[in-house]
């Protein structure tokens, strides 16, 4: 009963913290920058500052869409920030070129990660279906659960190796932002608001995926002791 109290309240959280994050993005996104630069801009120019040249920026359909590619070196981002001349548009643009900084400088936390990625994206389009199984024949076939529960646990250790990831493209993105006064002090500052709720969200993302892995090893526990 604790876990289901537990993963309610993650659930419940991680819609709070979704809402306040794009309410941020929102808000940031109609305050013009002073110097007039669009977040293609801004990225072009992080990527000349760390002399990195071999990395595109390229415009992505859709909203929140805006990443890093790894394989084919490309700095993706939506329409909206790829055009736009705002604060979310620097803010989003110089964090995604943070990714590309650590490629760059081989961070280990992000090499860690790539390596993880094919083996926790085919996981995880069987591990529901297992872990549902799982449930259902836990008194016939126990170890079923238990497989699904170490291929769960791949995507909860995914999501913690992303937090440091993510952390620290935004510290590159802020240091480079600050150092190069690309920002106004009070731009500066939205800036590195937006970037902290964006933060927040792959935390309480972390957080609830420990929780759900630990229920299932509880209904396997328990079922032991039956």
């Amino acid at each position: 009963m604790e876990f289901i109290i537990l993963g309610i309240g993650a659930f419940v959280l991680s819609l709070l913290v979704s809402w306040r994050f794009k309410s941020k993005i929102t808000k940031y996104s109609l305050i013009p920058l002073r110097n007039g630069m669009s977040g293609k801009d801004i990225a072009e120019k992080m990527l000349k500052d760390h002399n990195i040249y071999d990395v595109r920026v390229i415009s992505v359909e859709g909203q929140l869409t805006d990443h890093y590619n790894p394989l084919d070196k490309t700095v993706n981002l939506s329409a909206d920030v790829y055009a736009g001349r705002s604060i979310t548009s620097a803010a989003v643009a110089a964090h995604e070129c943070g990714h590309a900084v650590q490629h760059a400088s081989a961070y280990s936390w992000l090499t860690m990660r790539s390596k993880l990625v094919p083996i926790v994206s085919m996981s995880s389009q069987y591990v529901q279906w297992i872990l549902l199984a799982g449930i259902f024949l836990i008194n016939r076939f126990p170890n079923l659960l238990l497989i699904g529960i170490a291929l769960f646990a791949l995507t909860t250790l995914f999501s913690f190796i992303t937090l440091p990831v993510e952390f620290n493209a935004s510290r590159r993105a802020l240091a480079w932002l600050d150092n190069t006064h690309m920002l106004e002090t009070t731009e500066h500052a939205n800036a590195q608001d937006a970037l902290k709720w964006a933060a927040m969200t792959y935390v309480v993302a972390a957080v609830a995926s420990l929780a759900t892995l630990l229920y299932y090893i509880m209904i396997y526990m328990n079922k032991g002791r039956d």
